[in-house]
């Protein structure tokens, strides 16, 4: 009974969004080939203005994990945890695993994210995401150095980066 009330058409195909960890491979290996190795910090940076860009020009989300207001940024906890050896040293190493394909139009946001935002340092990067309004928001009421898991919402971080493009003609 169960079986006939959850039919499911095997011929479907489902539309998935590449994991975090996979955004993550691509942009670590982006800085090793182009002998930019990045730290985690930069990493959290990037994978920030990647998901603010793709919600803003694609109307999509790159993936379904959220960023918190941190200290040092917007950042999302599991990558930290799984990069925390590294310390503020660049990341060396890329998940093999990781099985999930990107596809060609996620790959034009994130190569377009790293043209922007490649060159520069994770300390450059973490003053300009402190004086944008989607963490400062986040933040309101917290003191400089207080930690927060507030998230930082895909809802306010659209509305922000949607209002820097120019209006249309």
């Amino acid at each position: 009974m169960l079986n006939e009330t959850l039919k499911i058409d095997m011929n479907t195909k489902v539309k998935k969004i590449p994991g975090v960890n996979s955004i993550c491979d691509y942009f670590i290996e982006k800085g090793i080939n182009s002998k930019r190795p990045i730290s985690n910090k930069k990493l959290q940076k990037l994978l920030y203005y990647a998901q603010a860009w793709s919600l803003v020009l694609r109307n999509k989300r790159l993936f379904d994990d959220s960023f918190e207001a941190w200290v040092h940024g917007p950042a999302i906890r599991s990558v930290y945890k799984k990069y925390k050896k590294f310390g503020y040293n660049p990341i060396t190493e890329v998940d093999e695993n990781e099985s999930f394909k990107i596809s060609n139009d996620t790959k034009k946001i994130l190569d377009e994210v790293w043209r922007v935002y490649g060159s520069k340092d994770a300390n450059y990067l973490e003053l300009l995401t402190h004086a944008e309004k989607p963490w400062i928001d986040a933040r309101d009421g917290l003191s400089v150095h207080q930690s927060s898991d507030n998230v930082i919402t895909r809802k306010k971080m659209k509305k922000y980066y949607s209002s820097l493009l120019p209006e249309p003609k």
